[in-house]
């Protein structure tokens, strides 16, 4: 049962509402998932592991959630306007493997990333190439309500036909986006600068590897037309919450809301949520560029990938994002004394349920104002300092981890060489002794001799713990 209103900027209407479903305690989500024609880089992960804090948050404060992603593994071209090489083509012939083979290499990939950073594999993962069927059937709906059109081999959408295609812009036609993610050459087939194809034939790319048959020739399906038929399939046609990196606003999900809007005949999605870029000092971290940092190459330079969740929930969302190696370092030295003070807590005492609920709705208050995980982390903090019992402090840390995913009661994440162990494990005995004995003088010269190497003590009920800076 959710009890807690939750607020969201949405892109639609350029503030930030009230997040309603169309059905009181369930939501239909959707994610823009990969193209799988290389590795995804930190940049493109932001997006996912806000999208994942999103969905657990929703989860969190009582929805059931169904979540939707697709995995694009054709008809995503090089340059946004429709033209250029189809990336996964690309990938293939760089690396002399065939398009099904790198699809399956970088889908794997990605997913292998998610689960280092945490998470959440969505309830429906759908590649582009199972649903031909689906893109077909919806084309030719746009034929029959007259907004597609045939030109030069290709199946195009009409734009003219919509009464404010760039509702999700908040442009018009005469200060059309080109090149927000690449750039756009004209294609001399189009009635309107604006339109987008639905359909490739094979007049378009001869060399085009998946092809498939359908009412207009061998060819294969648009990128845009692919989120809009996954969707619908497993979502029907009202959608609560559709997701993607501020990229996706233009000409992605644009066109997904005019081409579905189109052949449904209604709205179709409440709420479009975006995520800011990731940057590094040289600007937008991107694969066409070139500089770009994977999940790999963090873990081979010794950063646990959490380090990396962290550093992205230490900023909100809506704000670009600045990457150096400094400002990940700060997040790592954060992230190891977080995880360092929690497992220092001792499990004892009774559970104060009134300041667990107190805590709770702190935390949902903060995070549900916008997705500010930022103060949520404050109110964690809280928590740790707070004058309430080791088991409260606890259950309240594995409880906000539900949302954030850091792992925070895991244990430190620290490997300690046999003769450290040793060594420690037998000053703890050794100050235990000195205790025993009312030697208080030695007990705190091992204390300090312990601290002086990094080396902090936690005394409770069950005995004496030790962690490492």
């Amino acid at each position: 049962m959710v009890n807690n209103k939750f607020y969201l900027y949405n892109t639609l209407t350029k503030q930030v509402d009230e997040f309603i479903p169309r059905e009181k305690d369930r939501v239909s989500m959707y994610t823009c998932g990969p193209t799988v024609y290389h590795y995804a880089h930190i940049g493109n992960l932001r997006s996912y592991i806000m999208e994942d804090v999103l969905e657990k948050f929703l989860r969190y404060i009582g929805y059931d959630v169904k979540r939707v992603m697709n995995i694009t593994d054709v008809g995503h071209l090089a340059s946004d306007g429709d033209t250029g090489e189809d990336k996964m083509v690309a990938g293939a012939k760089r690396e002399g493997k065939t398009v099904m083979q790198i699809a399956k290499f970088y889908e794997d990939a990605f997913f292998e990333d998610c689960r280092a950073l945490n998470i959440k594999t969505p309830d429906v993962v759908e590649p582009a190439t199972n649903c031909i069927d689906e893109y077909i059937k919806l084309i030719e709906k746009l034929f029959e309500n007259g907004y597609a059109y045939e030109a030069g081999g290709n199946i195009y959408f009409d734009t003219s036909k919509l009464a404010d295609y760039y509702a999700l812009t908040g442009h018009s036609s005469d200060d059309l986006l080109v090149g927000v993610r690449d750039d756009v050459e004209a294609d001399g087939n189009k009635r309107n600068k604006s339109d987008f194809v639905l359909w490739f034939t094979k007049s378009k790319f001869d060399s085009q590897e998946l092809k498939w048959d359908s009412p207009w020739g061998v060819g294969y399906p648009g990128w845009h037309i692919e989120c809009s038929a996954i969707g619908m399939k497993h979502l029907g046609e009202h959608l609560d919450l559709h997701c993607g990196g501020v990229d996706n606003i233009f000409p992605h999900h644009t066109n997904e809301i005019a081409q579905s809007e189109a052949a449904i005949g209604h709205g179709w999605c409440r709420h479009w949520f975006h995520i800011q870029h990731l940057n590094d000092r040289a600007g937008k971290m991107s694969k066409s560029k070139g500089n770009i940092l994977t999940v790999s190459v963090l873990k081979e330079k010794g950063y646990d990938p959490l380090v990396y969740r962290m550093f992205c929930l230490k900023s909100h969302y809506r704000k670009p994002l600045e990457f150096t190696f400094d400002t990940l370092d700060n997040a790592k030295a954060e992230y190891d004394r977080l995880k360092n003070r929690v497992a220092a807590i001792a499990d004892e005492g009774e559970l104060d349920e009134r300041a667990f609920d107190e805590y709770r709705e702190r935390f949902i208050e903060n995070v549900g104002n916008d997705m500010n995980t930022s103060l949520g982390l404050t109110v964690l903090y809280d928590v740790l300092k707070a004058d309430i019992s080791g088991k409260t402090k606890l259950a309240l840390i594995n409880d906000f981890d539900r949302v954030l995913s850091l792992d925070l009661t895991g244990g430190a994440k620290q490997e300690h060489s046999d003769e450290l162990t040793e060594y420690v494990e037998r000053m703890i005995a050794e100050r235990a002794e000195a205790k025993k004995n009312k030697d208080w003088a030695r007990a705190d010269e091992i204390r300090n001799e312990l601290a002086e190497k990094g080396i902090t003590l936690k005394d409770s009920k069950e005995g004496t713990s030790w962690t490492k800076a």
